[in-house]
């Protein structure tokens, strides 16, 4: 799998899945989560809302991921994932690292060729960026190399500092 660095708009991508730091309740949030269903538009939401009547009464778990419609978005599906809050998620560094696995599984599910993701938990959920970045990167590395057959996988960053960072360390 090749792993690409791009600083810029996730909900802009052409990917085959773009992955969505959601909240747990899937009904949408700020930063990374708003901008998706914002984008994304109604079609989201209503399929979110689906799963929530459906197979994920009490929302989605931490480290868990689950697709839908990508909406209005260039991408054809959206896959969410809730990241961990920093310092608060038992065994949160693993339940990172379970959000890029289990988005890279289901795509593989989808058939997914190409795949976008943001830094998960680096915003809101206060985990430590060059953290993140490690975690991001260390377990696409692995997955790449052994379990999945997705081919590109793109680290969506949302600033200049953060693509530098990343860049000195993949």
């Amino acid at each position: 799998m090749r792993i690409g660095l791009l600083r810029g708009d996730i909900t802009r991508l052409s990917a085959d899945a773009v992955v969505n730091a959601a909240k747990s309740s899937l009904l949408g949030g700020g930063g990374v989560d708003g901008a998706i269903h914002r984008a994304g538009g109604p079609a989201i939401l209503a399929a979110c809302r689906e799963l929530r009547a459906g197979p994920l009464p009490e929302g989605l778990p931490t480290g868990h991921a689950v697709a839908t419609t990508a909406g209005d978005l260039p991408a054809r599906w959206v896959i969410h994932t809730v990241g961990p809050v920093h310092g608060r998620t038992p065994g949160g560094a693993a339940r990172l690292a379970d959000c890029y696995r289990n988005s890279l599984a289901v795509a593989d599910e989808l058939g997914a060729r190409s795949i976008a993701f943001p830094l998960i938990s680096a915003g809101a959920y206060g985990w430590p960026v060059e953290d993140a970045i490690r975690t991001a990167l260390g377990t696409l590395r692995d997955a790449g190399a052994t379990v999945t057959s997705v081919e590109d996988a793109t680290l969506v960053l949302f600033d200049e500092p953060t693509l530098r960072l990343a860049e000195s360390l993949l």
